[in-house]
């Protein structure tokens, strides 16, 4: 939706009203506010497949929010687990709750929707949440490698350095940065001029399509948002493969078999969630805005979204025994009977 102002370039021939010339920055403040809501195009190309995505996104959903809250339960009620490595998977659960809460429940209404819009502020807030719980995820699987790197590397002091105290700072720390450069991002993204096409192609309010639309130079604005980009996902990647640099040789050096693949086993499921985010999430962040392309973003968007989501309870239940012990535990507790495997 777009509201129509006069054109006031062109001044008037004669009368008391003449106006004759108003500067360009009064044209760009008015311009503006000329897009009033967004059209999220989205999956609409998909035709009759909508409903079957329908069902498809909202079964995935239900088994993240369900998946996560498992996890969430299993820690908080297993004392075994109450420890830090634990302690930041609850966390990381937690944000990928509220992650998918912002993303998924507007994209299954839109797939039932012929009117797919998106207010202007509700676009805004939805890419400020959005990407605050995406970069405080980024920072937290740092941190998560940190843990690993100082139980194996240096277990004498691993109480010390992973105290309860420095865990909490840790996870306060990721969330207020992440909030604050999603703020920045955001506030980068709005502060532009939308005055032409209302149309995001994309199932969602993210940086590239929505920047795309601007009616001004955009290039100061994508540079700053993408040495954001290097600085939440590069650094924290190269910070966890030098960690994961000493654990590996840290491993090589036990003597026992059993002590290698224990050792290992504990890395495993925080490494394939950190494939498989950080590739994601770098192949549509760390490129120029001009190599953006509908289709493909759109693919690898549903990848982390959903699918890193729905991968971290799974790797972590499924490959975790002590995971697995706690909910068999939790499951006994309620009379079910349990087959051991």
């Amino acid at each position: 939706m777009r509201v129509s102002f006069p054109d006031f370039s062109a001044p008037k021939a004669s009368g008391p009203d003449h106006i004759g010339f108003i500067p360009r920055d009064q044209l760009s403040m008015a311009n503006s506010s000329c897009v009033t809501e967004f059209l999220l195009l989205g999956f609409s190309s998909f035709g009759e497949f909508q409903l079957v995505l329908f069902v498809v996104f909202l079964c995935l959903y239900l088994i993240i929010l369900s998946g996560n809250i498992t996890i969430i339960s299993v820690i908080r009620l297993d004392h075994s687990l109450h420890t830090p490595m634990y302690f930041f998977l609850c966390v990381l659960s937690t944000s990928e709750i509220f992650y998918t809460i912002v993303i998924l429940p507007k994209m299954l209404i839109n797939l039932l929707s012929i009117l797919r819009t998106l207010s202007f502020m509700s676009c805004a807030t939805q890419m400020f949440f959005f990407l605050g719980f995406a970069v405080t995820n980024c920072l937290l699987l740092g941190v998560m490698g940190y843990d690993r790197y100082a139980a194996i590397c240096q277990p004498l002091y691993y109480p010390i350095l992973m105290s309860w105290k420095v865990c909490g700072q840790l996870v306060a720390i990721c969330i207020v940065s992440g909030f604050l450069i999603s703020l920045v991002g955001t506030s980068l993204v709005f502060s532009l001029p939308f005055c032409d096409s209302n149309k995001i192609n994309h199932y969602f309010c993210d940086i590239s399509p929505v920047i795309r639309l601007a009616c001004a130079e955009t290039y100061i604005n994508e540079l700053i948002i993408f040495i954001c980009g290097v600085l939440v996902l590069i650094v924290p990647l190269i910070f966890i493969c030098i960690s994961y640099g000493f654990i590996l040789h840290t491993i090589l050096k036990i003597p026992s078999a059993e002590g290698k693949r224990k050792a290992f086993s504990t890395c495993a499921s925080h490494l394939i969630v950190v494939i498989v985010h950080y590739g994601c999430a770098s192949f549509v962040y760390l490129r120029p805005s001009a190599k953006y392309t509908s289709g493909k973003d759109r693919l690898v968007t549903v990848t982390y979204t959903i699918i890193t989501p729905l991968l971290n309870p799974m790797v972590y239940s499924l490959r975790n025994k002590d995971v697995q012990l706690a909910i068999r535990k939790m499951i006994g507790k309620t009379g079910f009977p349990l087959k051991k495997v």
